[in-house]
């Protein structure tokens, strides 16, 4: 697949005026009422989960690598030279989306951030006021057509990519890979990029493979960069219509075993209500399967705020 083909490019640049709710969400899966119940009241009444923990950053080693999941597709990396975010997103509240779980870290007990990798301008992914609370500054890297989103958050540096680019700075290096997804941040602007990144740091690399629905393209990771660590999603998958978009514990496990990494690392679930299945059935299920197939040994599900040394 190449940029600009994925869903939710418009054909033309004509622009269609939505003709319902459906229409506004990528699998057409929405009425208001089964928006309104599922997402917005289920979530309104269900206690908010989790807590804050207290910074715990381990002491690091050259060549020793530490992930802390703070929630979502939100990630700090770090390296002893180097602290990345992935995807930061803290907020309590999208709109009328409410956080069933708290962030695992608060912005303020962060380390200094030296990079913030940014997979698309989704609203949960890219939550400019989060990003606008990091310490700076900072280098942001992003997928085409972000650019001016990110403009005026705090970045000494932005740098876009197109699929399979890479940008170098010092000894890190992170090249942005494909996915099957789509990248606007309203109703017209198609023409913003999306993806996942893979980051090369003394001789350790993380995949983190953004939103995607399962595709071929994952072998193509896996054959050209052989990631060590995936940070792979397995919610929003129910119902069906939403594989279009995103992927299941059954999907990522191919991924996984696809882009040959040796590290399982489950994201994007438990945190926002986005999807019909029950909030903890996605771990649920990789766990079953894990242990059916017989690699709960290279699977790693995290409990946010809480590093772990790979």
């Amino acid at each position: 697949m190449e940029p600009g083909t994925g869903h939710g490019h418009a054909a033309s640049g004509r622009r269609k005026v939505p003709r319902s709710l459906k229409e506004l969400t990528p699998t057409k899966a929405f009425n208001p009422r089964t928006f309104f119940r599922e997402m917005v009241w289920k979530a309104l009444i269900t206690r908010r989960l989790g807590e804050h923990k207290p910074p715990a950053f381990p002491k690091l080693e050259r060549g020793q690598l530490a992930l802390t999941w703070i929630g979502h597709a939100s990630f700090l990396v770090q390296f002893n030279d180097l602290n990345a975010l992935i995807d930061p997103n803290f907020a309590n509240w999208l709109f009328l989306l409410k956080r069933l779980k708290r962030s695992g870290l608060k912005i303020s007990d962060l380390p200094p951030i030296d990079l913030v990798l940014l997979t698309h301008a989704h609203f949960d992914h890219f939550h400019k006021p989060s990003i606008r609370k990091l310490p700076h500054p900072k280098i942001g890297v992003m997928p085409w057509g972000m650019a001016p989103l990110a403009k005026g958050l705090g970045f000494s540096r932005i740098v876009e990519l197109q699929w399979w680019e890479s940008f170098s700075h010092g000894d890190w290096k992170v090249t942005l890979t494909p996915c099957k997804h789509w990248g606007a941040r309203t109703l017209h602007d198609h023409h913003r990029g999306y993806g996942g990144f893979v980051l090369e740091h003394q001789g350790r690399t993380v995949y983190h493979a953004g939103d995607s629905a399962y595709f071929d393209g994952f072998k193509e990771i896996g054959e050209r960069l052989a990631p060590e660590i995936a940070l792979l999603p397995i919610g929003a998958y129910y119902p069906e219509s939403f594989r279009n978009v995103h992927m299941g514990p059954d999907e990522a496990v191919k991924v996984f075993r696809e882009v040959k990494a040796k590290w399982f690392v489950p994201m994007h679930y438990g945190t926002f209500k986005l999807s019909f299945e029950e909030m903890d059935e996605p771990p649920r299920w990789l766990r079953d399967i894990a242990r059916r197939e017989k690699f709960m040994q290279h699977l790693r599900i995290m409990e946010e705020g809480v590093p772990e040394v790979f």
